[in-house]
């Protein structure tokens, strides 16, 4: 499992944002917009009686491409005979807010699911390459977890980009093509976001694809179709199969042509015009155009009305047209008999008009209710716009566009209205909707420094009347004419020192954190701001003062550039050698066609490139295996088509590649095999060119190969595929360069290996970390910190490789920087410190095969010190210690290696945690951490949160507060990620430094409850999620985990789970979620069963359906997809969830749980699960005799086997199939907690289970020694309920030490020695001679006329003798309380005598001490005599002061108990007598009295060490 936590960096100018598509979620109330360059924009609505609030929430991060579509879908897990036209089933306890998911596609093909729930990606795939380029999204009507997907094979990112800028040049390219188009629709899984059906692919008879729609013929509501139209009103239906069971994932299926309707030309008049969009509402379709819109009947084509435009000026001239309508209300609103619903048009300018549209009797009414005034804008200014509908409300998505350095920069901005209620206009005009908020980027932008203004770029609404300049648009004799706001100016853009960003990056490939980030500016200015103030701690074990002066200086300018910074990349050097002579260089490239190198330490321009004749887009570096000298070169990627290959050992130009014939928009380096493979996608509009791969020779030159269409993304998706298994051999582009992690295709984690190999020329072999013979190749040396020993000729070496670093970065787009936390790598950080502290040794090699080039095995050292260097410190050098080394040049690891190590570990640690922290809410938990914990404040920075996503995507709040606790409020998965890292890193930060303790457990403190208190409306952890950490590798997570799970149960129960009171009292005002100790302890004693006469059988069969149907559930799980985990670990985490708040929240949950989860908790335990069946494990032996013995008790015997015969499993031969690390922590898990407090559940069930596992078992099976501790535990555990079944557990362990058994014997000796000592020591009843040759076992409790002694010879390990232990006659009379016939308290305490030959026993019921003479052991051997042997003496031992006899404590409770039988059960009135008896005498039986040898004939008599007298015998 792994804990990633976000922490976004955002530049002091807001992201660019040009909508392309919109999509709203009415519960709760949230607008999307996504936009060209892959962004999605999370909108929340806050409404209230005061105000309505529209405010940016989150950047969704998961497209590198123009978004395609957005729309609404319901990915909940349905039942596997569901099929695509039946309707959803959802579950009773999901709601639509859990179940309610965003669905997007991007022009490159890939989907991504986000969840409204949790707010990140909840799935994130790529496409088959055969289907194309998606361009429309439809949710089908019977059933939204399945969408229709219409993909093309035009460009669709420059389509999309013409359809924002002006619908004149869409259809001038659409009348270039009136070819068939070829085209392909499919069914998507929105849970799996897999391919179940292709309805459609080929070329369809009619032009580029203009729409798409669901539908269903009138006659048969059960068959569904698809159908699809282009401009020109040409359209075609294409039938949904039923019951599909294509696989369309891999390989394309051909249409059946007989599912294809014929095209139906609905452009019957010639003034139709082209159609620009169309929308649909049932079984009513809208075909809207430039001046009017037609309503049809969607199955069928029949025209039901029309309305035009030009009557309430939407239209005038050339100069305003209408481009785009929706429906209002939901898509099921209209029924058969007629509908009347409302609908908006708007024009290019943003003004919309409302009409009630009706039909009735076949006659079409329409009538303009309301409008909503244009947007009043420059002449030039280019916009867009989008309508949705919200909550009854209208929204209007503008997108603006100014331009910035000759570049174009959009911004979004969003308008609420509410729509007048009218139903008759009786002739007057329609009224102007309300406004009711606005919504954009800028309001809120927090800066890090200047604040600036893009002049000319006011975005003004007037009222009607009002003066204009002529650079504006007038309206004449409009009712949409542009109106006035409230003076609420929304034209101030902000961004850092009056500069727009171009680009950005962060570095940190080289470096155990994150060294700096670079932006790059639409004016050519670079921005260096780096972290050497969270470092200063190191700078006291620095050795170089220069570093640490330079330091000081936080950010750095670098000027040159006369176009803006397209591209940025940071490269180590790996040669000192050649004409650069720095150790690291940052490469820009720029709108002026050159590529710069920088030195990035001092700033200074190193050399001008001018290889390219147009813009620089894409900055290559060398993958980390690759041979010298290709290590130090780099690639660049132009708009002239051609790729550079650039060496930064000589600044030359060593290689070209040009002849493509499309923009490389995707480069992959793989060093060792050594070529260069460029995808470039079709830009062109004409659908029979395909996108084409170009694979070249790096060091000839040479083009190898060129593949064309989907064998060109297959070829390239396998290339990366094969290189990212190694993660060696090839450069993941984005790795210290600006280029967007975003970019590569989504690639299956499934395919990668645990373990990191190292790719050795052609072939990929695993890497060893434990040998001196196989040594990091140059490039890998920038990457890890190398430390050898001298202990063996092998070295051992601690790496931190790229996927290995404790803090990842990444920059999804420009001016957005992401830090990546890595729980397990953080807390693993300590394993170094430990190999330093226990005499490890570094290496350092002075040699080198060449003049000025070092070999891979010089650099590992240099390397780790160069990234130290970069963060303004060095790591101090080994033989400057004490001037000693090993004969094979290996220097001794000082003190100060060791403190400089413990330092970097603790920077590390205090560098997350001031990222990562929640500022602001706690200003003396603030000022604790900066005055104690030394922690730094982030506020050179711009700081937000965030969540990982599925496969790298991500979702960052925008900066402020507000947006990082409305991720609180929203999402469980963020809480419980968030508080399990801050805590986890706090107690570790303890065991690191001492000197931090109080300010590290007030940080704990404040994530596990104190935040609950502050922000009382946040949500609590998931407690599914925390589950899954509760058998994590680290004890510091382990413990954290468990901690915010007892904290957050009370009020983070499911739904499903929680009984009626408990679920008042987390809705009640009063503090929801705390539970005073004294409940608590309350809710631990109640039975899961109790009251149940008060319920009805009736509510049991729905409560346990409720209860089971959750338990089998694994839809919706979002958390699984946060820390990596699948739908098993789902549906296993709830069960242990489940069985936990039964175990110890009774009272809080129903009562049924405990009966309902006990059977699958037993499975879970049994199915040897790696990661939970441990800690299954514990909850059903911690509950064993409060809760589960009341469910299971009958079944425990069965399940004492079922362990043996797991425990024989996982120690025997099969044991291969898991790991070592897992077998021994389930065979630990198994053995020294559950199987005990099974044993102790059910003692004659697990006796006889031991009993026959004897006869039944290998005799050197581990199961013997297994029974043997675990009656140790019992004894320990329980010995008052294991009193009466002495007998048998004595003769089990002389069984196993049976002389005649040698394997058992030698097998189980030591065990049954330690088990039958720890015996004599607990229980008085069994003694042990000195010489351990006999043993005596005494009936700790029998009938008083049936006690008996048991000797026992320990070299035969046979039964010599019997004791007669019965009382004298008349004993029982003279006890008063004992009945004749019942049991009681027979053999208190046991003694031999010092030579072995005597044995004395002392009995509490009549307080008799008795003795007996032995004998010999030979004869003893020879006689065999088994008749019982009365007693040589009998002495009366007198009552001492507060004595109270047992015998006498017993009869008083067991006469109530007995009466209480009489009138309850008179059936059972002996059985019942009997039984609770038994129970009050084992449950005070006195084990405390001991026999004690003072003399040769004198036995002393003590309870509790109080000696009670000296008798002679």
């Amino acid at each position: 499992m792994k804990c990633k936590s976000l922490a976004c960096i955002w530049s002091g100018s807001p992201p660019a944002h040009r909508v392309t598509a919109v999509a709203a979620l009415h519960e709760p109330l949230t607008l999307y917009t996504g936009g060209s360059d892959g962004s999605i924009i999370w909108w929340n609505l806050v409404s209230s009686p005061e105000k309505t609030e529209l405010k940016p929430l989150a950047m969704l991060c998961g497209h590198a491409a123009a978004i395609a579509d957005l729309g609404i879908c319901f990915p909940h897990e349905a039942s596997d005979n569901e099929n695509l036209t039946n309707s959803s089933k959802v579950p009773l306890y999901h709601n639509s807010v859990n179940c309610s998911a965003l669905i997007s596609a991007c022009s490159d093909g890939v989907l991504c699911v986000w969840s409204r729930a949790s707010g990140h990606c909840r799935r994130r795939r790529k496409l088959p390459p055969w289907t194309g380029s998606p361009i429309m999204i439809r949710p089908l009507p019977k059933n939204n977890r399945y969408v229709c997907i219409a993909c093309s094979f035009f460009n669709q990112e420059h389509q999309l980009t013409n359809s924002v800028e002006g619908h004149e040049s869409l259809v001038d390219t659409e009348l270039q093509n009136p070819n068939p188009s070829k085209c392909t629709v499919i069914i998507i899984d929105s849970f799996t976001l897999t391919v179940v059906q292709t309805v459609f692919h080929g070329n369809v008879p009619i032009g580029p694809l203009k729409s798409m729609a669901v539908v269903f013929p009138s006659e048969d509501l059960e068959k569904q179709s698809v159908m699809i139209s282009d401009s020109f009103g040409k359209v075609l239906y294409l039938s949904i199969v039923k019951d599909s069971d294509q696989k369309g994932q891999n390989v394309a299926v051909v249409s059946n042509d007989s599912l294809m309707s014929e095209v139906m030309d609905w452009a019957d008049d010639s003034k139709e015009g082209f159609l620009v969009s169309s929308a649909k509402c049932a079984y009513v379709l809208a075909l809207v155009h430039k001046t009017h819109c037609t309503f049809r009947q969607a199955d069928n084509g029949t025209v039901l009305g029309k309305i035009s435009f030009t009557d309430h000026q939407l239209c005038f001239e050339d100069k305003l047209y209408v481009i785009g309508g929706i429906f209002l209300g939901a898509d099921a609103s209209i029924s058969n008999n007629g509908f009347v619903e409302e609908f908006v048009a708007w024009n290019n300018i943003g003004g919309a008009v409302i009409y009630r549209i009706s039909f009735r009797n076949s006659i079409f009414k329409y009538d303009p209710l309301s409008v909503i005034p244009a947007v009043l804008h420059p002449s030039h200014t280019k916009l867009s716009f989008s309508f949705v509908t919200l909550n009854n409300n209208l929204l209007r998505v503008e997108s603006i566009c100014f331009h910035v350095e000759q570049h174009k920069f959009w911004r979004p901005h969003v308008t609420i209205w509410l729509s007048p209620q009218q139903h008759d206009n009786n002739g007057k005009p329609p009224l102007e909707c309300t406004l009711l908020a606005e919504g954009n980027l800028f309001d809120d932008w927090a800066t890090g420094s200047s604040l600036s203004t893009i002049e000319g770029l006011n975005h003004v609404i007037f009222k009607e009347g009002i003066h204009m300049t002529d650079e504006m648009t007038p309206l004449k004799n409009s009712m949409i004419s542009p109106r006035q706001t409230d003076g609420k100016d929304s034209s101030y853009v902000t961004y850092r020192g009056g500069q727009l960003v171009s680009s950005s990056m962060v570095i940190s490939e080289n470096c155990l954190v994150p060294y700096a980030i670079v932006y790059g500016f639409f004016n050519g200015d670079i921005e260096i701001v780096r972290f050497h103030m969270f470092f200063s701690a190191l700078d006291s074990l620095s050795e170089n003062p220069s570093s640490e002066a330079a330091s000081k200086k936080q950010s750095h300018h670098l000027s040159g550039h006369k176009g803006a910074v397209l591209c940025l990349a940071s490269h180590q050097m790996v040669s000192r050698s050649g004409a650069c002579s720095s150790n690291h260089v940052l490469l820009s490239g720029s709108m002026d066609c050159t590529v710069r190198v920088w030195d990035l330490e001092l700033g200074n321009l190193i050399m001008v490139l001018h290889q390219h004749v147009a813009p620089l887009r894409q900055i290559i570096l060398p993958p980390r295996q690759s041979e010298y000298p290709w290590s130090d070169c780099f690639l660049t990627v132009g708009d002239d088509l051609c790729v550079a290959l650039v060496s930064l050992q000589t600044l030359r130009v060593e290689r070209l590649f040009p002849g493509h014939m499309y923009f490389p928009a995707k480069v992959l380096w793989d060093g060792v095999r050594g070529y260069v493979a460029c995808l470039c996608p079709n830009y062109s509009e004409k659908a029979d060119v395909h996108d084409i791969l170009y694979i070249w020779d790096v060091k000839t030159g040479a083009r190898e190969r060129v593949l064309r269409g989907a064998a060109a993304h297959s070829m390239f998706d396998h290339f990366l595929k094969s290189s990212n298994g190694s993660f060696l051999s090839v450069n993941l582009m984005n790795g210290n360069t600006s280029l967007s992690s975003l970019i590569f295709p989504v690639i299956e984690p499934a395919k990668f290996s645990q373990s990191h190999p190292k790719v050795s020329g052609k072939e990929i072999s695993p890497r060893i970390s434990t040998s001196s013979k196989i040594e990091p190749s140059v490039a890998d040396t920038s990457n890890f910190m190398k430390v050898t020993g001298a202990k063996s000729d092998g070295h051992t070496s601690v790496v931190f490789q790229n996927e290995k670093h404790p803090i990842k970065s990444s920059s999804p787009f420009p001016g957005v920087s992401a830090l990546c936390f890595d729980l397990t790598s953080l807390m693993s950080l300590c394993a170094m410190n430990e190999f330093f502290e226990d005499g490890s040794h570094l290496r350092e090699n002075n040699h080198a095969k060449g003049a000025g080039i070092s070999t891979p095995k010089d650099d590992a050292y240099r390397r780790t010190n160069d990234s130290s260097k970069e963060l303004g410190l060095e790591m101090p050098s080994s033989h400057q210690g004490n001037g000693k080394s090993s004969s094979d040049g290996s220097s001794i690891v000082t003190l100060e290696h060791n403190e400089w190590v413990r330092a970097l570990e603790g920077c590390l640690l205090k560098f997350s945690l001031s990222f990562l922290h929640l500022w602001d809410i706690d200003a003396e938990l603030d000022n604790l951490l900066i005055t104690e914990m030394k922690l730094k404040r982030p506020d050179p920075f711009i700081v937000s949160s965030g969540i990982l996503g599925d496969r790298g995507s991500m979702t960052l709040t925008f900066p402020g507060s507000n947006s990082t606790l409305e991720l609180w409020r929203s999402s469980s998965e963020y809480s419980a990620l968030r508080s399990l890292t801050m805590v986890s890193l706090a107690q570790h930060l303890i065991s690191l430094s001492h000197s931090c303790s109080s300010a590290s457990g007030a940080l704990a403190a404040f994530y596990t409850r104190k935040f609950a208190e502050k922000i009382s409306d946040a949500k609590p952890p998931l407690l599914e999620l925390l589950v899954s950490f509760w058998q994590n590798e680290f004890e510091h997570v382990k413990m954290a985990a468990r901690s915010l799970f007892h904290c957050a149960a009370s009020r983070a129960i499911p739904p499903p789970l929680c009984c009626s009171k408990a679920t008042q009292l987390i809705n009640s005002h009063a503090y929801p979620y705390r539970i005073s100790e004294e409940e608590h302890e309350n809710t631990s004693v109640v039975s899961p069963v109790s009251n149940v006469d008060m319920e009805t059988q009736e509510h049991f069969v729905e409560e346990e359906s409720t209860i089971t149907s959750w338990l089998e559930s694994y839809e919706v799980q979002d958390w699984v997809s946060c820390i990596g985990a699948t739908t098993q670990d789902a549906m296993t985490s709830q069960i242990i969830v489940a069985a936990a708040l039964a175990v110890w929240y009774p009272m809080l949950v129903k009562p049924r749980l405990a009966m309902v989860v006990v059977h699958p908790l037993v499975k879970l335990v049994m199915a040897m699960n790696e990661k939970y069946s441990a800690a299954a494990a514990e909850i059903l032996a911690e509950g064993m005799e409060r809760t589960w013995k009341v469910c299971i008790g009958s079944e425990i015997p069965r399940l004492i086997g079922d362990i043996f015969f797991q425990v024989e499993c996982v120690s025997g031969t099969s044991a291969n199939a898991f790991s070592p690390n897992s077998a021994a922590s389930i065979r630990e898990t198994l053995v020294g907690i559950l199987l005990p407090s099974l044993a102790m559940a059910d003692i004659p069930g697990y006796l006889h289970v031991i009993e026959r596992q004897i006869w039944s078992t290998a005799s050197d099976s581990p199961v013997h020694v297994v029974a043997l501790m675990t009656l140790v535990r019992v004894v320990r555990g329980s010995p008052r309920n294991l009193a009466p079944y002495l007998d048998k557990v004595t003769i089990f362990m002389l069984q196993t030490m049976d002389p005649g058994n040698t394997t058992m014997r030698r097998t189980c000796l030591q065990s049954s020695m330690t088990a039958l000592k720890e015996v004599v020591r607990v229980f008085p009843m069994v003694a042990l001679n000195d010489a351990s040759t006999r043993l005596a076992v005494g009936d700790a409790i029998k009938e008083i006329s049936n006690a008996s002694i048991q000797v026992y010879d320990m070299q035969s390990m046979s039964k010599i003798k019997v004791l007669d232990a019965s009382g004298p006659p008349g004993l029982p009379g003279l006890l008063g309380g004992a009945v004749e016939t019942g049991i009681t308290t027979a053999i208190s305490a046991l003694s031999f005598s010092p030579d072995g030959e005597g044995l004395v026993a002392f009995s509490e019921t009549g307080l008799l001490i008795k003795w007996w003479s032995l004998g010999s052991v030979w004869w003893e051997k020879l006689s065999r005599n088994l008749v019982p042997v009365q007693c040589n003496k009998l002495i009366f031992v007198p009552p001492w002061e507060g004595f109270s006899p047992n015998s006498t404590r017993s009869s008083i409770i067991a006469s109530v108990l007995h009466e209480d039988g009489q009138t309850n059960s008179p059936g059972n009135k002996k059985g019942s007598s009997e039984m609770d008896r038994l129970k009050v005498l084992v449950q005070n039986l006195d084990l405390s009295y001991r026999l004690e040898w003072v003399g040769e004939r004198r036995v002393k008599l003590s309870q509790h060490s109080h000696d009670l007298g000296i008798f002679q015998l």
